[in-house]
This record gives structure tokens, C-alpha cells and sequence, in this order.
């Protein structure tokens, strides 16, 4: 079983999700079977991270979201900050972070975090966000700040950025291009016909265009996306999906199973088996990835470091017969 160490239950805020404190629970039919198994957090590596975390203030999406992952990655002292708050505008059905009107943005935070990802000794640190449509520039600008402060604070520290889609907010792509992440992540969660149950705040073709602007812009950024399944998704609806990336250029796909975070939440339609993972990650590579991340607990972030290293690495491969000819 997956097991998650719950330390916001005690939070004395209101409810997280009080858009779906009067929908109906969504019934927990499916067993989880025995390839879903982390390691419980406890560690004191864990620990040490978390005490960080916790002297600068800071949000991470690792407890936010309800990461299975959160005991392995804060044990090797990987972190994925979330600025720009815990409350989310959007409500989406599939996400555990908390919904409802954000407070103002910390205008300290940017350097919170690089004086945090110098201490922790990062090589590469994962920035994400809640969605933030209350600004007008849909936290671009507190993005590419952070971006910067990291930079100062820790200038051999390579930065992958998670974001929003920047729905209708003119020039904010644009604006976090030009602060040069290595690698820029925006997920498209799921197949286009699972948008309006999935993810109804969102547009699924806005999201594939933001991914090849980013390449229009500077062709030097890695680009990565990623999806759940299980959902109710069918098989070709995913190989669509993969062909739609591709045509946006994005270098690397990421594939993990959804896991309902509440009753309250999107049910899991189906436990994808790993072998199935593993011909996903098979046909994804034959269309073209760079790099493909398919298993049951693949999760945005997790492994970043090192998946860093092997894009640069598969650029280079790729890159090598061109340069000797």
C-alpha cells in the first residue's frame, strides 16, 4: 500500500476543498494492488529536510499534493517548492492542493527559496506553483524573480520550473522564457476528452501551444510533460496524446498512476499494471522523446536530478551525428 504521512490534518484553516465538501463521495471500489508501495517518510535525512522547509516558511508540492514519493525524495534532500502560496484559484478533480482566493505574494519568498535550495546543497531544484489567476500576470514575474534568486544564491544549481498554464495572460510565457529555466514542465494531466471532469478550468490545445512557444522562444530549453492514467482514458486517446506533444517538440514525457487523494475526488477508474507502463514508454521513445519516464509511481518531479542529467545527455546522442558530419 502507498502510504502517506498525513501532517496537515491538523491544520485549523477551513476546509481545502470547499467546492467539493457537497458532491457525492466518490466510491474506493478498487484495491490498490501490490506495485503501489513507497517507503514511509521518517527518516533523518527526512527529517532534516523538512526543518528547512519549515525555517524559511516555505510550501512544498511534495506535502501539498500528497506525493507518495515524499519519504525517498526528502530522504536524498530533493525538495519541490511551491510558491506563490498553498491556495489554488483553479479546482481541479484529480488535485489534493488547497482551493479558494490566495493571499498576496511573498515578496521575499524568490530569495527564501535560493537561501533554502544553497543549504539543502541542491545540483537541481523543481519550482512549481499553484495557479494563480487572480494576477495579471499569472505569477510570471514572481516565477522568473525566484528563477533569479536561485541563480545568485546557488549558481551551479540547475532549475526546472512546473507551471501554470498562463491562461489568457498576455506575455507571461514569455516573460519565464526569458529567465532561462533548464527545463520547463507543463503538464497536461490527462487525455483531451477527460478535460471538462478532469480538469474544467483548463484547455487542453492551449496547453500543447503554450509547450511549443516555449521552443519558438529559446529552442535551448528542455520541455516536459506529464499525464496520469487511470482515469478512464483509453490506450489510443493516450497514443494521440503523445503524437500531439511531439508536434509541440517536447523533449520528455512523464506517465504515472492517479491516486485519489479523497472520496471527495475524481474515482480511479483502473490500476494500470507496469507492463503496460512499460509499453507505453516503449512507443513513446519510438515516436521520438528524448526521454520517457512510465511507471505506476512516476510523479513530475520524481528523480529530477537525475533525469536532468540523462536529457542532456540523449540531446547530445542525438545531436553528436550531426556535428561529425
Amino acid at each position: 500500500m502507498a502510504v502517506v504521512l498525513d501532517i496537515l490534518k491538523n491544520d485549523p484553516r477551513p476546509p481545502r476543498h470547499p467546492e467539493k465538501a457537497h458532491r457525492p463521495d466518490q466510491q474506493v471500489a478498487l484495491k490498490k494492488p501490490d506495485w503501489i508501495r513507497v517507503k514511509a517518510p521518517g527518516s533523518k535525512a527526512w527529517g532534516e529536510t523538512r526543518a528547512i522547509v519549515r525555517e524559511h516558511g516555505l510550501v512544498t508540492v511534495c506535502e501539498e499534493a500528497g506525493c507518495p514519493n515524499i519519504g525517498e525524495c526528502w530522504e536524498k534532500r530533493h525538495a519541490t517548492f511551491m510558491i506563490m502560496g498553498d491556495t489554488c484559484t483553479r479546482a481541479c478533480a484529480f488535485c489534493n492542493v488547497r482551493t479558494g482566493l490566495p493571499e498576496g505574494l511573498d515578496a521575499a519568498e524568490p530569495e527564501k527559496i535560493g537561501d533554502s535550495v544553497a543549504k539543502l546543497g541542491l545540483h537541481h531544484v523543481v519550482i512549481t506553483s499553484v495557479d494563480r489567476d487572480d494576477l495579471k500576470d499569472g505569477g510570471a514575474g514572481h516565477f522568473a524573480r525566484t528563477i533569479a534568486a536561485i541563480r545568485r544564491a546557488s549558481p551551479g544549481t540547475t532549475v526546472e520550473i512546473l507551471t501554470p498554464d498562463f491562461l489568457r495572460k498576455d506575455g507571461a510565457l514569455e516573460t519565464v522564457v526569458a529567465a532561462r529555466p533548464d527545463v520547463f514542465n507543463h503538464n497536461l494531466e490527462t487525455v483531451p476528452s477527460k478535460y471538462l471532469t478532469v480538469r474544467p478550468g483548463a484547455r487542453y490545445f492551449h496547453s500543447v501551444r503554450l509547450l511549443q512557444r516555449v521552443k519558438e522562444l529559446d529552442p535551448t530549453i528542455f520541455t516536459k510533460s506529464g499525464i496520469m492514467v487511470g482515469l478512464g482514458e483509453e490506450r489510443n486517446e493516450v497514443l494521440q496524446l503523445m503524437d500531439d506533444l511531439r508536434s509541440a517538440d517536447v523533449d520528455f514525457l512523464t506517465i504515472g498512476q492517479y491516486l485519489q487523494p479523497s472520496k471527495k475526488h475524481h474515482a480511479v477508474m483502473r490500476f494500470v499494471p507496469p507492463d503496460e507502463f512499460k509499453g507505453y514508454e516503449t512507443t513513446a521513445y519510438a515516436k521520438g522523446f528524448l526521454l520517457v519516464s512510465a511507471t505506476p509511481l512516476t510523479r513530475s518531479s520524481h528523480h529530477a536530478g537525475e533525469d536532468f542529467a540523462r536529457l542532456q545527455a540523449a540531446r547530445l546522442a542525438k545531436l553528436s551525428p550531426a556535428l561529425s558530419a
